[in-house]
Order: structure tokens, then sequence, then C-alpha cells
């Protein structure tokens, strides 16, 4: 793609000052129309060192109202930041509706620059194209318009960018080891960026090859493509007609990137398990007692988990996860109560304040209610559109497919109950005073809709329950053999994964490693 770029192209001062003139009255309209339509719009800028990022980003910005964005420049991650997956110090930085978020490189490290400096194998680079491709899909069928800006240069006249500023006392500090490799293997460098622009310039998210030898060339160049951006997202949201029902039919079709493993259906689920108070006294020590065993063994190898619950109300998702929780160090792990989304939440993608719980590895994020919520209470209740609905599904199973390939473990539950169990335990809590607050009118609401939560919930069991991923039903009319059955589910699925990564349950080597021991990085 960088034998697109005209390095020739040239520009009069004059023929500038005439042109970004306009363009520059444009750009400030537009902050305006961003606003008006709530459009959050991404700027990366990715290049040759000494392409001139920092000034190009410095005219860009002079043109906008500085409440309207911020600017971040992307180092490499902070020991903090290796302990989220990769993506996430960039979802902590994704801009709410109507604002603009311009990034001094970006993502794209990874798959470009230190594809080279760090010898990332042929492996490990596709999975992360995938990844960006499928974050930069989410995010622009999300209503996210992403710009993306690859300045470039020749190796001659990066050579003499190099060689002026460190000629110069005060500008020799901007010339890097790094800076001076990448001029030298300027055609291994070259070769990387262009297999890195092929692959991620999608029909939603397409490179601009900007040429960076005359920056009036490359200033307007930008001020067009932005402009243009923006007035095209802007023009598809005044045609759009949100089609906001109550989504109680399953989709006739519905495409999905995933293979998905075959679940009962609800109304097919055996709900008579029991235990005995004397069995579920044994079996409960048990299981914890293995589950605090297997805890020490993520926190030393580093190895992140997920725990998410789903349920009906009153199914017993809190007694649940308290006993799990009691079986966990308090230091290691972190209950994520989830209600309706705030102010802050509403501004911004439904995974975002998802992105922004996840555990540290070798700690364990138990969701109590999930990012699931967009295909049943959301869906059911008319809070999104059928498009976003509908295609939240793939975007959940993109989002876990990521979780698990930066190294993370994640265990899904439906707490499952029948409707004429939930009546008696609503009964209970309504009249008994010490319960009473956990009983709303709300939940008596939901209680009607049971049928159309129930299609929900079968449709979300079918085609999110991944091989990577996937559901467990836990039958909770007895919640003494729910709770145990779910820390039974929790140790035996981290115990295979440890014996996957080539870890014993007690922490040895057991020489089968598959190159993934732990840690999100």
């Amino acid at each position: 793609m960088l034998e697109m770029a005209d390095l020739k192209e040239t520009m009069t001062k004059e023929a500038y000052r005439e042109l970004s003139k306009i363009q520059k009255e444009q750009l400030v309209a537009l902050q305006q129309t961003i606003k008006q339509y709530k459009i959050p719009v991404i700027i990366l800028f990715e290049g040759w060192g000494t392409a001139g990022k920092g000034s190009l980003i410095s005219k860009l910005i002079l043109n906008l109202d500085p409440r309207g964005f911020k600017v971040y420049s992307t180092a490499e991650p902070t020991e903090t930041e290796k302990r989220y997956p990769r993506f996430w110090r960039y979802w902590q930085r994704m801009p709410a509706w109507g604002n603009m978020a311009i990034f001094d490189r970006s993502w794209y490290q990874e798959v470009g620059m230190y594809r080279v400096q760090q010898d990332i194998s042929d492996k490990e680079w596709k999975k992360h194209i995938q990844y960006i491709r499928q974050m930069e899909q989410t995010l622009t069928d999300n209503g996210y318009v992403v710009l993306k800006f690859f300045l470039h240069i020749s190796q001659n006249e990066q050579r003499k960018r190099l060689k002026k500023l460190a000629a110069d006392s005060h500008t020799k500090w901007r010339v890097s080891k790094k800076d001076l490799r990448c001029n030298q293997e300027y055609d291994t460098y070259y070769k990387a960026f262009d297999e890195m622009l092929e692959k991620t310039s999608t029909a939603n998210a397409p490179w601009h090859i900007i040429p960076s030898h005359n920056r009036y060339v490359a200033l307007t160049k930008i001020y067009r493509d932005v402009i243009n951006a923006i007035n095209a997202e802007a023009g598809r949201k005044q045609a759009f007609t949100p089609v906001v029902d109550s989504g109680i039919e399953t989709p006739a079709s519905l495409y999905t990137r995933y293979p998905t493993l075959e679940m009962p259906k609800l109304s097919e689920v055996d709900l008579n398990k029991s235990l005995t108070e004397a069995e579920y006294s044994v079996e409960l020590k048990k299981a914890q007692k293995r589950l605090r065993q297997l805890h020490q063994v993520l926190y030393h190898n580093k190895i992140p988990v997920i725990i998410a619950y789903e349920g009906w109300d009153a199914a017993g998702k809190g007694g649940n996860i308290k006993r799990v929780a009691a079986a966990l160090d308090p230091r290691g792990f972190e209950v994520v109560p989830i209600a309706s989304p705030n102010k802050d939440e509403l501004a911004r993608h439904f995974l975002w304040r998802f992105w922004k719980n996840l555990p540290k590895d070798g700690h364990i994020a138990i969701f109590d209610r999930t990012w699931y919520g967009r295909v049943m209470v959301e869906r059911l209740e008319g809070f999104c559109t059928r498009d976003d609905w509908t295609r939240a599904y793939n975007e959940m199973n993109a989002f876990e497919d990521e979780l698990v390939g930066c190294g993370a473990i994640v265990i899904k539950f439906w707490i499952h109950i029948d409707k004429d169990e939930q009546l008696v335990r609503f009964t209970a809590r309504q009249n008994t005073p010490s319960k009473q607050w956990k009983i709303t009118e709300e939940d008596w609401r939901n209680r009607d809709k049971w049928d159309q939560y129930e299609i929900a919930v079968n449709d979300m069991l079918q085609y999110t329950s991944t091989p990577f991923a996937p559901w467990h039903i836990i039958e909770s009319n007895d919640k003494k053999y729910a709770r145990v059955k779910t820390i039974r589910i929790i140790n035996q699925t981290i115990i295979d994964e440890l014996n996957r990564r080539g870890i014993d349950p007690d922490g040895k080597p057991t020489g089968k490693e598959d190159g993934k021991k732990g840690g999100w990085f």
C-alpha cells in the first residue's frame, strides 16, 4: 500500500494557505456536527520516525475546541498496563459520544514496529491482526469514526531529518537507537509496515497513506480526510432510522463468525437435582478447599480469570457468588456488580464498562450480571435497536475470544430455576422484613415477561456458547446443589486449563507446555 503515496507531490505555501483556509473553517464547523449527532471520533497517527506526527497533530488540533478532544501519546506499556489485556489501555481512552481521541501511535505498534524489534512470531502477529480488525469493526458498527493515518517518507528523507535533529543540541535527544536502526533496516520495516497496512485496511476503517515530504501536502490531505469521514458519518446518521422494538422474536437468521456448542433449551433442563444438608456440608468444604489451592496456583502463574454470572431474579446468584468468594484470597479477587449503566457508561460503547473492570493477571473478577444484558434486558425493554442487539452476539464472542487469546480463563454461568420456584422466593422475600430490600417492582415486571426472557436466554445460549467460553447451566431450584456444582465447574475448568498450559494444579511443570503459561501479554 505504501507505493500508493506520491512522495514527489509538492505544494507551495500560497496554495496551502488558500486551500487550508477553507478546510480549517470546515473543521471548526464539523466539531459542532460531531456534538450534534453524538459522533465519537478516533484518529490514529502512525508512520516512520521523523515523519512529522507531532507537528501535524499540533496543526490539526489548533482548529478544534480543546474541550472536545484529548491527545494520547502511546509509548511502550507500563508495568501496570502489562498486567491487563493489550487493548485495555486503549479502551480506557475511548471517547464519549460527540468527542474525539487522537492517538500519537496506537495499537498498531505491536504489529508494525514491535514486530521487527521484538521478533514477534507469525502466529502471534496474525492473532493480533485479527483482534485489531475485530475491535475496529465493533467500534465502527456502533457509530465510531476510526481514522487511520500512516505518514510515509523515503529512507533518504528520514536519514536527512535524523542528521538534522542529531546536529542540534536542543533536538538530538529525539534521535533514538530505534530510529537509527529503523533507517538502517528501512526495507525490513517497509515490508512489515506495508503488510500491516494491507491486512488492516478495511471498508469500515481504511488506512490513509499520507506522503509527508512536503508538510503542506500532508496537512491538506489530513484535513480533507477528516472532513470527508465526519461528513459521511453525519450523513449516515441523518438518513438512518433506528428500529427499536420489543425484541421478542428470535431473528430468522443470525450470522455468527464463531462455532458454537449445542445447548439444551431451558425447558429441557432437569431442575429436580438436590443435595442433603449433610452432603452439602461435606461437598462444599471439599470444593472450596480445592478452589483455594487453585487460586494460589493462578496467582503465582499470573493467570487471570473472569467468572460471569447471569440468571433469573431470585435464582440464587448472590448466595452462589458468596460461596465462591469465601474460598478465595480477598487480596486476589473482586466482585463486580452490574446495574443500569450510569451517564458516563451510556456515553460510550456498551463494552467499555466491562473492559474497565477486567482483572489484573493472577486475579479473579466475578461479574454479577454481565455484558449479556445487551441481548436480554436491553433487547426486551427496547433500550437498544434491533441492529444493536443482533450484532451484539458477535461482538461479545469477539470480546471473549480476545480475553482467552490474551491469556484469561472465562467461565460463564446461567443460574436456572423454574417459574414456580421464583414465585415462592419472591413471596418469601416480600413477607420477610429483613429480605424486602431484595424484591422490587421491576422484579415483578420482569416476571410478567418470563416467556419473553426465556426466548432471549435460549438465543443467548445458542449463539454465544463457544468452545473457548462455554455456558454452564446451573440447576438452582436447590441452592445447595447449585453452589457445589458451580465451584466444581470452576475447579475443573481451571485444572483443565492449567494442564493445557503445562502447569500442574499444584504448580509443578508437567512438560506439556503449549507456549502460553500466564499473564495477559
